[in-house]
């Protein structure tokens, strides 16, 4: 990740109204030209200051339909802060205010790495391997993806992703979670057995040509590490306490969790879930705290929402965003200065934006099953 500088003292000082005014204020002064994204697992203190709260599609294309903004705010992390320059028109300045927010799970999958074990599963197999990378990635692996005719996906049109890729060829390289790639296919009705685990870290990738060869699914070894937090013990606690609860999860948890659970769902259809569920139902989430805690608070008194694990599932990295730092990042812009901001290179940026093409291209129709 690249390295962000210490802020300035004077900022570590200033009180959360103090910083609540100076955001304000840029904001109010700019007007339509800046922008303010919130993802869902970022805190409170900084989701109220935003235009638009979703997850990072949903905020990315947001950014693309605004015409008259110079400047898009990411607060989220990196990977997202990419496809929203990707995404968004040349002269749009897209700024992250914390450099080092990144995410674990992307940088489980370097673009070298991907490199090699491709190298590594053509030479194991005559059939055509497609592709495939979870949004959560690095600019570099989606554009990997859309040179050799691949896709990214979201956790919501993973299903209709994969089913057009096996349109394309034999097999697919999923990237970089395996979770979300093992949900997803055993979903559409494949047995585990079709699916292999490629380690990167490991010499030829852990696989034998065979293994290669009869494997449906080629899974890449990543995961969430918040969401690889929640097991299944936490559900047979839930069980055990509220025989009422229904356990929702979000599709990157482990096989074992999922299969507990009562249902899956991406993080808008968690939320879609819990907005539509009865007064009075009891629900146990399994996802990242900020946003449980927000969704507790939003339907408090009238349904029971709790975290589905007794231990803080934070997503760390997204934790770096905070006010000090987003009310840096727009006093420069106010001042003249743009800070932090991502730009992904021509060559990079038009071949990834290939494949977040053919991701939207599949984002229509009924959420994805499993």
């Amino acid at each position: 990740m690249p390295f962000q500088p210490p802020l300035p003292r004077a900022y570590a000082a200033l009180s959360r109204e103090a910083l609540d005014e100076r955001i304000s204020s840029v904001r109010a002064a700019m007007g339509r030209r800046l922008v303010i994204l919130g993802h869902h697992y970022q805190q409170d203190d900084v989701i109220r200051h935003a235009d638009f709260t979703g997850d990072s599609l949903k905020l990315s294309r947001l950014a693309a339909a605004q015409a008259d903004a110079e400047y898009v705010v990411f607060c989220g992390v990196h990977f997202m802060a990419e496809s929203a320059d990707i995404l968004t028109r040349d002269e749009v300045a897209v700024i992250l205010p914390d450099l080092s927010a990144g995410c674990s799970m992307a940088d489980m999958a370097a673009i070298d790495q991907l490199e090699e074990a491709w190298e590594r599963l053509e030479a194991a197999t005559d059939a055509t391997i497609v592709p495939i990378t979870y949004v959560n990635s690095s600019a570099a692996v989606k554009a990997f993806c859309g040179r050799r005719g691949g896709a990214c996906c979201t956790s919501s049109n993973a299903r209709r992703v994969l089913e057009y890729a096996l349109t394309l060829g034999e097999k697919v390289l999923f990237v970089p979670d395996q979770h979300l790639g093992r949900n997803t296919a055993c979903a559409m009705g494949y047995d585990p057995a079709a699916m292999v685990l490629y380690d990167p870290a490991a010499p030829a990738g852990g696989l034998t040509d065979d293994q290669i060869e009869r494997a449906k699914f080629i899974l890449w070894k990543g995961h969430c590490s918040v969401h690889q937090l929640f097991t299944e013990a936490h559900c047979d606690a839930v069980r055990a306490a509220d025989p009422e609860c229904r356990i929702l999860v979000h599709p990157e948890c482990r096989r074992e969790v999922v299969l507990k659970a009562d249902l899956t769902g991406s993080t808008e259809a968690i939320i879609r879930i819990l907005e539509e569920a009865p007064d009075g139902s009891h629900w146990a989430v399994g996802t990242e705290a900020n946003l449980v805690n927000r969704l507790i608070r939003l339907h408090a008194g009238r349904k029971h929402i709790r975290s589905l694990a007794g231990l803080q599932c934070l997503c760390t990295t997204m934790y770096r965003i905070d006010l000090p730092h987003l009310a840096w990042a727009l006093d420069e812009l106010a001042a003249g200065r743009v800070v932090n901001r991502i730009s992904v290179d021509p060559r990079t940026r038009h071949d990834a934006r290939i494949a977040l093409q053919r991701m939207l291209d599949h984002a229509d129709g009924p959420p994805a099953a499993g």
